[in-house]
């Protein structure tokens, strides 16, 4: 469905960008329009491309994926560990300063690439 090639590279773009995408933009990324089904098919393939990433010691690049709502990533990357196995809130000031330093992590990283 997905490839998981064309959105690690789109992810790499972002970070080198200094920016974070939208749930939708990653999937638009793919040519699709936001579902439920999708979705949860993306939030896979983010986890499979962070397990890549770790075996290469790259930083985490699903942490730039996020809901346009509030600029935070959605409940499956928090319980997946949400980077760091951070244990505090999903929202609010707390989890927003975790989320931006895992994104500096990424910029930093691949924009030094």
């Amino acid at each position: 469905m997905f490839d998981s090639e064309l959105l690690h590279a789109y992810l790499i773009s972002a970070a080198r960008n200094g920016e974070s995408v939208t749930y939708s933009q990653a999937l638009a990324s793919q040519g699709y329009a936001f579902t439920r089904p999708k979705m949860r098919a993306l939030c896979t393939l983010l986890c499979d491309i962070d397990a890549l990433g770790r075996s290469r010691d790259e930083p985490e690049l699903a942490v730039l994926v996020v809901r346009q709502s509030d600029g935070l990533p959605g409940q499956g990357w928090w319980t997946s560990g949400g980077g760091d196995n951070y244990q505090g809130p999903w929202v609010g000031p707390k989890a927003r300063r975790h989320v931006q330093r895992l994104q500096e992590r990424a910029f930093t990283y691949w924009q030094s690439r």
